[in-house]
Formats: C-alpha cells, structure tokens, sequence
C-alpha cells in the first residue's frame, strides 16, 4: 500500500501508556498471554459476554476486576517518529478526504471522528473499552478505538497481514461513523432493542456488512485520487475480511457453525460486500438493508 508522504491526520488522539491503558494486555495488574485474549474477544464476539470477565476467569482473577474511576488524561498526540501511529494517521486522513467529498457530493457536512490508540484498557462515553474487544467506534463520542496490538493478533490468530489489511480495520470502523452521521445506527438501534434476539443479531450483521462495504467505497476512492493501491493489497483485504467472518470464527472457537448467533456476517458476506463497495464506489450500491441475499 503506497501511503508515506500523504497527508497525516490532526484527529488522533494516543493514550498508550496512561493509568487506563495498563501497559499493553494487563487486567487487574495481572498480564495475559495473546491465547486468552483471543479467546475473551471469541466470547464477546459471539455470546456477548464481557471480555473483562472470561480475562478475570481465565488469569485465575475471579469475577471482579473493576477499574476505579479516574480523570482522563489530557488528549496527546503520538510521537513524530512513530511509524506505526504515522500510518493510521494518514490512513485516517485518507478516509476524511474521501468522505468529506462524498458528503459535499450529496449537500451534507461529514464531521470527522477521532481515532484513539490506547493499550489495554480506555474509557470511553461508550463504556470502558478493552483490548479483547478488538477496535470498535462509539457513537456517543464519535471516536474509533484502536490498540495496535490488534494487528499482531491479525497476523498471529487469523494469518491476516498487510498494511492495507490493516487499513480496511480502519476503514470499517470509520464505516460505522459515517452510518451514525447517516442515522443509520440509531434507527438500527431502536429497531434491536425491539426484535427477538436472532433478529437483533440479523440487524447487526447487516450494520457490519455495511460498514464492509463503506470501506470498499474508501478504497475506490482513495485508489482513484491517490493510487494507493498496489499489488495484493486487495487480496489482503480479502484475506482479513475472510478470517473475521463469523462463521470462521465460530468454527475455530467452538468447532461448530450457529447462524443465528452471527453479529458480523459469514466470511463470504464480508468479502462480497467489500467488493462491491471497492468496484464501484457508490454509496448507493451499499443500502445492506434492502437486499434480499447478502
């Protein structure tokens, strides 16, 4: 992926190495290994139990694990010469210039998120974020949470590597900002709150495939003006969204398929809908709500 020298973004706020973030994988003041994280963010995924407490069973902690509250420290942002928040930065960048311009095309302002790096543990409007959950965005503040130890766990547990890879992470996430400005989350959020459960979870699964597609149109986009796309950056892409499907993760987690269980979308949904927002880069062609097959 062809991204050094283009434009870094303001909007990233790092906490790595603040009282919340605990230095890295640490709960408690205890730290876990890469298989127990993997498998808290498998139960979260799926059962949605709270990570913090599989982490607490599995470390021999118990059920507690409560964090006292504290002031948040003021934002900062990540060193000059850190390459890895660099590359988030102008993969940030990159995702406000495509859909600032896609907003403009249709009359509306798009409001930028923030992107927070943390490490561990962060509190957000959302609730206290975790590690195990991987990154997530929170509608309430309008920031996309991210620990960069996400990415070894990327290569790691799902054999999905690749900075491009690792730029449509981002792009999900921003996805879902964008389904928030469209009102699109909340209206999807009344109608959950409402609906039996393996409703609610179908509801999820076309919110996430959206978000897939949405970050297909960034690449399109992005490729279009900036050509950043190189050889077997897509079939990273592919290979990431492949790998977190639901039913791939089920199937490693618990050795079994449950299709009402699925929140995300299979493997082959992930990777269908990203395509279809990369090949034509319409926003339109990304309405996950009205289509009868996925």
């Amino acid at each position: 992926m062809k991204w050094e020298g283009n434009r870094e973004s303001d909007n990233v706020e790092d906490r790595r190495g603040d009282s919340d973030g605990g230095g890295g994988f640490g709960f408690g003041g205890r730290s876990v290994g890469i298989g127990t994280i993997a498998v808290a963010l498998l139960a979260s995924y799926f059962f949605g139990i709270n990570p913090v407490t599989v982490i607490n069973l599995l470390s021999g902690g118990g059920l507690g694990g409560g964090i006292t509250p504290h002031q948040q420290a003021p934002a900062q942002r990540p060193p000059a010469d850190d390459a890895a928040a660099r590359f988030v930065r102008v993969v940030l960048a990159d995702t406000e210039d495509v859909w600032t311009a896609q907003f403009r095309a249709q009359g509306g302002n798009y409001v930028k998120p923030v992107l927070v790096l943390f490490s561990g543990r962060t509190r957000t409007q959302c609730g206290q974020g975790e590690s195990a959950t991987g990154p997530f965005y929170c509608p309430a503040d309008q920031k996309i949470y991210i620990d960069l130890s996400f990415y070894k766990l990327m290569r790691e547990r799902f054999k999905a590597d690749g900075e491009f890879a690792q730029a449509y992470v981002i792009a999900h996430e921003v996805g879902h900002h964008v389904q928030n400005l469209m009102g699109i989350s909340g209206k999807v959020d009344t109608a959950r709150r409402n609906a039996t459960q393996t409703r609610a979870n179908a509801l999820s699964v076309r919110m996430e495939l959206q978000a897939d597609c949405f970050a297909g149109v960034w690449a399109f986009h992005a490729n279009e003006a900036r050509a950043i796309l190189e050889s077997g950056d897509v079939d990273s892409a592919l290979k990431a969204a492949t790998a977190i499907g639901d039913d791939a993760l089920q199937r490693q987690a618990q050795g079994q398929v449950v299709p009402d269980s699925f929140t995300h979308g299979t493997s082959a949904q992930r990777v269908r809908w990203f395509k279809r927002g990369i090949a034509t880069g319409l926003v339109t062609d990304c309405d996950t709500f009205k289509a009868r097959q996925l």
